[in-house]
């Protein structure tokens, strides 16, 4: 098999957790992308997912955020708040929407707004510490919640001492233990999202991440670690991001999860293209000059502002208006355009999706791809 046959059959992949037709949304965002290029004006906002962030409040102190600390401390959303939101969503067809923090567990009404997006018939998912899970998931599932994602951070000490809480670990355990003794996987959809940072970069903790994974009959989404986000803590002297003299170490993770995705391709979310995407992405960082899809997104603060993106665009905040007020305006699109054409940080948010959405990368990555699982 030649390098250019293996590339073209990663070049027709896409993640085994969508359906087969994100394949053809794909290839059409790739031509609007091309399009978009020359003409900029075709970007429009398209929101397919709002994140929102019910509450600051957390029970870890986390490394890499400041949730809970110094960002938006002690905001969280009044429940009519979001039923409102979650309205608006519904009218204007938003097809999902992400419960978020800080640790939205602690939100004193999140079954309601569970329950709420529901009965609209809007899908919504949670990402969550997990460590209360178990106390709630009964409550949750009946609710109507199918989907949690949980930020992995390596295993015992590890983890304890990234979350900066000893014998969490262990709780985070028990709580995975009893959760998966009530829901099975075909009841509730566990997504754990490993951290790809200076101090995961090794093939042990990948081995250990899908130990994890396995155990708990999860899948695993990778997320290189962020440089740009506002709520986001590098960690002291930088300690979590990426050098240049990392490169071999990067190197040799991406080729593991390559070979991961190819031995066991429903572990792993995101495609091959993506993920040999994820070595630049870890070292060029802002270097990257792929235009963004955020026009896809909206994300909602615990302080009730609302943005394009997790890290700017503001466009109001709930407290004053109400989503349809704000959702397809005239600033909306603009920040869209602004988007796409990285007149921003350029972090690497939806990173996975942005290489898919550009031809010349998704062409670059597939190859790349098919080069390194040549190379092994």
């Amino acid at each position: 098999m030649t390098i250019e046959s293996i590339a073209r059959s990663l070049a027709r992949s896409v993640p085994v957790s969508a359906p087969a037709l994100k394949a053809g949304y794909r290839a059409s965002e790739r031509m609007l992308s091309t399009m978009a290029g020359t003409w900029p004006s075709l970007i429009k906002a398209r929101t397919e997912k709002i994140t929102i962030a019910i509450t600051a409040h957390c029970n870890l102190r986390c490394k890499g955020c400041k949730y809970g600390r110094d960002f938006m401390p002690g905001a969280q959303l009044p429940l009519e708040t979001v039923r409102g939101l979650l309205e608006d969503a519904a009218a204007a067809k938003v097809p999902a929407v992400r419960l978020y923090g800080g640790e939205p567990l602690l939100h004193p009404n999140v079954v309601e707004m569970v329950q709420i997006a529901n009965d609209l018939d809007v899908g919504c998912y949670m990402t969550t510490n997990a460590l209360i899970l178990d106390k709630k998931i009964a409550a949750l599932h009946a609710a109507g919640l199918r989907k949690v994602t949980i930020g992995y951070y390596g295993q015992e000490g590890a983890f304890d001492d990234y979350v900066q809480r000893p014998g969490r670990f262990e709780r985070l355990v028990e709580s995975l233990t009893n959760t998966r003794a009530m829901f099975g996987p075909e009841e509730l959809d566990i997504q754990f999202n490993f951290l790809l940072s200076r101090r995961s970069a090794t093939i042990e903790a990948v081995d250990e991440m899908v130990a994890f994974a396995d155990r708990f009959q999860g899948n695993v989404h990778i997320d290189v670690v962020h440089y740009s986000l506002p709520y986001f803590d590098e960690g002291e002297d930088r300690e979590l991001q990426f050098r240049p003299e990392d490169k071999p170490a990067v190197d040799a993770v991406i080729d593991h999860l390559l070979r991961l995705k190819m031995a066991r391709p429903k572990l792993l979310t995101e495609s091959a293209t993506a993920i040999a995407a994820f070595a630049d992405w870890a070292l060029k960082q802002e270097g990257m000059r792929i235009p963004c899809d955020a026009r896809k997104l909206l994300w909602v603060g615990a302080d009730g502002s609302v943005m394009l993106c997790y890290v700017t665009f503001p466009l109001g905040n709930l407290h004053e208006k109400r989503l349809s007020e704000i959702l397809y305006k005239e600033p909306h699109h603009e920040a869209a355009r602004d988007a796409f054409q990285l007149n921003c940080p350029n972090c690497h948010c939806e990173a996975a999706s942005r290489v898919e959405k550009h031809a010349p990368s998704f062409r670059k990555y597939s190859k790349e791809a098919a080069e390194r699982l040549m190379a092994r």
